[in-house]
């Protein structure tokens, strides 16, 4: 029987603008695996336009998959955790601010209540990273969220070690086999991706 039939998986998109048109075939993916996906947008990705996406046009995007409303302010993140509404929740991208305030317990935007609101419960929270500074300034957040309890990482990488070297990214096709390893209490191995598996500017 497959272990994603009839699960609730949060789906919290943050600011890594430029990787969240990757990340959207794995939310469809979740959602033919048979699980409800509750979209979380953080204020930014609900607020701005860049180069990369128009806000409306990822709200479209995003309501068309998961075919629910999209919970996008503080007032909507709180009950997460009183009403025990998800069996695991994913940041998906997972931006080196987010990361870094979630390892400090920092939780003044949407994105970081609505993981507290559902870590309330001992539930798992799955990271995606995608980070420019995973490697430095946040290599010691990373270092606290590793040895966090209820936190897994989908495996990560260096995505462009000789032009970005200090930046870690999911390797976002994985999403999908870590929250099912999560859900059975699971790190998903290997975690950590070889030079072969991440680098994208050899």
């Amino acid at each position: 029987m497959d272990n994603l039939q009839g699960k609730t998986i949060g789906w919290v998109i943050t600011g890594s603008f430029c990787t969240i048109d990757a990340v959207l075939p794995q939310m469809k993916r979740l959602k033919e695996r048979g699980a409800r996906v509750l979209p979380i947008f953080s204020q930014n990705v609900s607020m701005l336009d860049t180069r990369f996406n128009d806000a409306e046009e990822v709200r479209r995007k995003v309501t068309e998959i998961c075919q629910t409303e999209i919970i996008d302010t503080l007032p909507k993140a709180e009950p997460i955790g009183p009403k025990k509404r998800l069996d695991a929740i994913i940041v998906a991208p997972c931006t080196g601010n987010t990361l870094a305030k979630l390892a400090n317990s920092i939780t003044d935007t949407t994105a970081t209540l609505a993981v507290k609101a559902h870590l309330r419960n001992q539930r798992p929270v799955i990271l995606a990273l995608a980070s420019n500074d995973a490697l430095a300034g946040n290599a010691k957040n990373l270092g606290i969220l590793l040895n966090a309890k209820h936190y897994y990482f989908v495996p990560f990488g260096q995505d462009g070690a000789k032009t970005k070297s200090n930046s870690m990214q999911a390797h976002f096709a994985s999403i999908v086999p870590t929250i099912e390893k999560a859900l059975a209490g699971k790190q998903i191995q290997p975690m950590l991706l070889g030079a072969g598996e991440c680098l994208k500017d050899e």
